[in-house]
């Protein structure tokens, strides 16, 4: 069956009006509440329930110096009304909680006539599209604190520079419920695990770091002591290599990106660009351009919320539309945008499942989930051997991007030169100058050796878990700032 984003639905889990619903809320005083939310005006009201479980693990000087962690529950209710937008949460999960916030917006929003409410039919679930074999919760935290011990042993035992490492573990289970006006009703349960690894290296007067990370929206089954070797070694190479480094040299030249954190760089320079807020507000490069050559004809890119255990992934989206693989460039052409439901009501859309929020507390906006360009056909070894004198650069650091224009500027953690078709020596100091339409365009080979990595995204002050991901590619040219 479809519901009101024009998607096929799956199957729903029945409860009756009176069964408990999620927190102690049955469905009744779910209806009740939408009904309060909409008694003076409004044409869409929504109720977001949130139960949450952390826990955090750090180890550094060789013991574990921190440990977070604990519950969180609450409920945000939102009221929609033309363009306007009202909010109110609750950390008290409870009716009289949810009754509070919906009188809340009811108020804030004034005086109108009263919007209806659509019976609640069963609740819609989708237990089996990111599985968890091991739940983390179950696992002792001794077991935790052996895969912090052993991804710091392996870092140090890299090399003699080693000189601080830092290992992090964290997991997390979120059950949320979220039913609206429309007569909406979905429940996901959403269990991630992350492990992260940051190095510090010293030779002389010479400080480098390495960084890396391996996260999923799945259990502890992902990560044991071999996984956290490699994720630490890895970082350890990273800051080792980078202590040799010369002067990064300045002006255009190819560019080679690694794939993995290369990503960063389209999430940044393009994505933000294509997510709806964006587009409504004209603050966006990519606003106007559907069907538009935006990118050289050999990129396809793609937001996919719906990866098997990707790290940014989920069933659905904090709004309850099922997430999906949403085509963004095809063959150089801008295809779609990144809908939540109220911009994509605005720009005659569907929903593309991109609604996302950080807690109860906030209200929803598009959000990209897992960004990629997609592979191509060439190898990396074809790729570095067809460029004669170039630049490599593995791993980017922070940047600035000016949404309007695509303007951007990304430092480069780990790069290196191309010389006669070789990666020869490190540089440091580099940063890779350009604008997003630009740099697309410039795009002349891409291989096959795909790589996602797990991030952080902060945006209007809410910050959610993304993948960003590319295999290797390269820019035919590429303004790069260097220092010597």
């Amino acid at each position: 069956m479809s519901g009101q984003d024009g998607r096929e639905r799956p199957a729903a889990d029945v409860a009756g009006t009176g069964a408990e619903w999620h927190g102690g809320i049955d469905a009744g005083a779910l209806h009740s509440a939408l009904g309060r939310a909409l008694t003076r005006g409004g044409d869409f009201a929504e109720i977001y329930v949130e139960e949450r479980d952390t826990l955090g693990m750090r180890r550094e000087d060789r013991q574990v110096d921190q440990v977070t962690g604990g519950r969180e529950s609450g409920v945000g209710v939102r009221l929609c009304d033309g363009e306007r937008t009202y909010y109110a949460h609750s950390d008290e999960l409870s009716e009289a909680g949810l009754f509070r916030a919906a009188d809340t917006v009811a108020a804030a929003c004034g005086r109108g006539a009263p919007g209806s409410v659509v019976d609640l039919g069963g609740v819609r679930s989708e237990p089996g599209r990111h599985p968890v074999a091991v739940p983390p919760e179950g696992v002792a935290i001794e077991r935790k604190r052996a895969l912090l011990e052993a991804g710091d042993e392996a870092a140090r035992a890299a090399g003699g520079e080693v000189v601080q490492v830092t290992v992090s573990y964290g997991e997390g289970r979120q059950r949320i419920l979220i039913v609206n006006s429309e007569g909406d009703a979905v429940r996901d349960d959403r269990t991630r695990v992350r492990l992260m690894t940051n190095v510090v290296a010293h030779r002389g007067d010479v400080i480098q770091t390495g960084y890396e990370s391996l996260g999923g929206s799945i259990g502890f089954e992902l990560l044991d002591e071999s996984a956290a070797e490699r994720v630490a070694r890895a970082a350890a190479q990273k800051a080792l290599a980078m202590l040799a480094a010369s002067p990064a040299p300045a002006g255009s030249m190819p560019v080679v990106l690694a794939n993995g954190f290369g990503g960063v760089l389209f999430h940044e320079a393009c994505g933000h660009g294509l997510e709806a807020d964006a587009i409504v507000k004209g603050a966006s490069i990519y606003a106007g351009k559907l069907g538009e050559m935006v990118a050289a004809p050999i990129v396809d890119a793609y937001d996919d919320g719906s990866l098997p255990n990707g790290w940014g992934s989920a069933a659905f989206d904090d709004e309850g539309v099922t997430t999906a693989r949403t085509k963004v460039i095809d063959g150089g052409r801008l295809c779609g945008y990144l809908y939540d439901r109220r911009h994509a009501g605005r720009l005659g859309a569907s929903p593309s499942g991109n609604g996302r929020r950080q807690s109860f507390r906030h209200v929803p906006i598009p959000r990209m989930t897992t960004t990629y360009i997609d592979s191509g056909d060439a190898t990396p070894d074809e790729i570095i051997a067809a460029t004669p004198r170039g630049f490599y650069a593995r791993s980017l650091a922070g940047g600035q991007v000016e949404p309007a224009s695509g303007a951007f500027v990304f430092g480069v953690s780990e790069g290196y030169l191309i010389e006669g078709g070789r990666i020869t020596r490190p540089l440091r100091g580099a940063t890779l100058i350009g604008s997003g339409i630009d740099i697309l365009n410039r795009i002349d080979m891409i291989a096959a050796d795909m790589d996602i990595k797990s991030g952080m995204c902060g945006k209007d002050g809410q910050a959610v878990p993304v993948g960003t991901g590319q295999p290797t590619l390269r820019i035919a040219e590429m303004t790069i700032g260097g220092t010597a």
